[in-house]
């Protein structure tokens, strides 16, 4: 990982994100906007987001604010970069706004124009639910790996709309409360917005920089078990967690963190715990970071990534906010308070609907 950009309600950069993090701060507040919803409701929006530039939608202003976070102080060829979108939605709120026939409410020409704006002749859209940002990096990742390109950046980001809280408002899956994840007393997600960009490369000295974290490996599972509803078992999770394990040449012992998926959901938690579980890693340091950022969608996988990737660069357990009382049926080690501890190695977990699940190992470069 050469760099990374987070925008969301907690600052407009990683590092002013993770500050107010390790600092126990939210972006979760109780929302009134009839817009969004006919009653208030608990989520993690960002405030403002007027476009500068007349030729931008909201989503896409938070997008183009990451990447120039990303990017500033380097310069990325053209040719050898691969942009990639990690999203759930994109500009849905063309429906809303009475627009479907804009261009740019399909995701491959949304791509095609934020890649634009920064020159970059070659894009692709990752969009599988909540897996989206994890699967996006280990896309990257393998792209740069085949040669393909040498460099990837890779954007995750999704904004609030009607469609997306009534969608979810639906399903029951709202919390009336910011959110517990392994809560004994959850009641469900907090959404949130976040604009999210990773830059990968195979040629960090062609940029000037000395990566300090990197992507070792990663795995793909589908439990087929229901539209939204996870596995029962979480063995389908463990298998993307052992493919993540393998592809990165490591075991179970080597772990020092594992950052959850976490929404706080009954189901979701459960199986988690399960798959920890049948992995034997129920007794390393677990945190989820949607009592933070709220369940950020496209953007989780990634935002949670480069927070992840600061925190061992840092050397910070961060703790599971929200967490008081254990509520899931494996006995978890989840973290409660901040710590300092020598970490090398974190694995990152994500599940999503269609029973999609996919596990990221991150590492501590060691010849920096």
């Amino acid at each position: 990982m050469a760099a990374s950009s987070v925008v969301s309600p907690l600052g407009v950069s990683t590092s002013e994100n993770y500050d107010n993090i390790r600092n126990g701060k939210s972006g979760i507040s109780l929302i009134d906007d009839s817009r969004l919803s006919p009653v208030p409701f608990y989520c993690a929006g960002i405030a403002g987001g007027q476009a500068e530039e007349n030729d931008l939608t909201r989503f896409e202003f938070f997008c183009v604010q990451a990447i120039r976070d990303l990017l500033a102080g380097l310069s990325l060829p053209v040719d050898r970069t691969v942009f990639i979108l990690s999203t759930t939605k994109g500009n849905i709120s063309f429906l809303e706004e009475g627009r479907p026939d804009h261009p740019r409410i399909y995701l491959h020409n949304l791509a095609e124009f934020l890649a634009g704006k920064f020159d970059f002749k070659k894009h692709l859209v990752v969009s599988n639910a909540c897996i989206s940002g994890v699967m996006a990096l280990l896309v990257g990742k393998r792209m740069i790996g085949e040669g393909q390109y040498d460099h990837a950046l890779i954007l995750g980001a999704d904004v609030l709309s009607r469609f997306i809280v009534s969608g979810f408002q639906s399903l029951q899956a709202l919390s009336d409360e910011p959110c517990r994840p392994f809560d004994a007393h959850r009641k469900g997600i907090n959404l949130g917005e976040c604009a999210a960009a990773i830059l990968l490369t195979s040629k960090p000295e062609k940029l000037g920089v000395t990566p300090r974290v990197c992507i070792t490996g990663g795995g793909f599972s589908n439990d087929a078990n229901h539209i939204s509803g996870p596995s029962r078992t979480g063995e389908e999770l463990a298998s993307a967690i052992q493919q993540a394990l393998d592809e990165s040449g490591i075991s179970k012992n080597d772990i020092d963190i594992v950052s959850a998926h976490g929404t706080a959901t009954r189901y979701n938690d459960e199986m988690e715990a399960k798959a920890f579980g049948l992995m034997n890693l129920e007794r390393k340091p677990i945190n989820s970071l949607k009592g933070y950022f709220g369940h950020t969608l496209g953007a989780a996988g990634i935002a949670e990534v480069a927070i992840n990737a600061e925190a061992l660069i840092r050397g910070e357990l961060i703790p599971s906010k929200g967490f008081d009382t254990l509520g899931v049926p494996q006995d978890l080690n989840i973290i409660r308070n901040l710590e300092n501890k020598p970490l090398k190695t974190c694995l990152k977990t994500a599940s999503g609907f269609g029973g999609c699940n996919a596990a990221i190992i991150l590492q501590m470069e060691t010849n920096f």
